[in-house]
């Protein structure tokens, strides 16, 4: 199993953070590589909804289907995904600290095969970058959306 992690503080109420985080539809607002999403369950919000995101990744667009298999509002969100070979186990945590408010990333990858392990190893760098990326994102759009 390999762990990522990476944390941000940011200018918006845990509300607004974990609304961002824990709903496609703001996600997508907040992620500009999200081109398209779509719901495969009657329900769009807490335990049990799955949903496809669509992300531009270079050339090619990359679906990913996600279940959310936690959810307790304004403190954490967990989603599950299966994708190449890996379990990919994503949990956001939403704290308030002060006047701001502490959103932590922490994903595990579960390789389910030896050319899985191959492949994240390969990719560790890579995929820690992503996450950064996204996080800095995320910081700006709740920034952003809570002045």
């Amino acid at each position: 199993m390999t762990t990522f992690a990476a944390s941000r503080n940011l200018r918006a109420r845990p509300d607004e953070v974990f609304d961002t985080v824990a709903h496609i539809d703001q996600l997508a607002q907040a992620l500009p590589h999200v081109i398209r999403y779509e719901f495969l369950t009657e329900q769009t919000r807490g335990v049990g909804t799955r949903f496809r995101d669509v992300r531009q990744m270079g050339k090619r667009e990359q679906p990913t289907d996600l279940e959310i298999t936690e959810y307790v509002p304004c403190e954490r969100v967990r989603l599950i995904s299966v994708a190449g070979g890996t379990l990919w186990d994503t949990v956001f945590q939403v704290k308030p600290v002060g006047d701001a408010t502490q959103l932590d990333l922490t994903m595990d990858a579960i390789a389910k095969n030896p050319l899985a392990w191959l492949m994240n190893a390969l990719i560790k760098g890579m995929i820690q970058k992503a996450l950064e990326k996204d996080m800095d994102y995320i910081q700006e759009y709740c920034n952003a959306k809570s002045r």
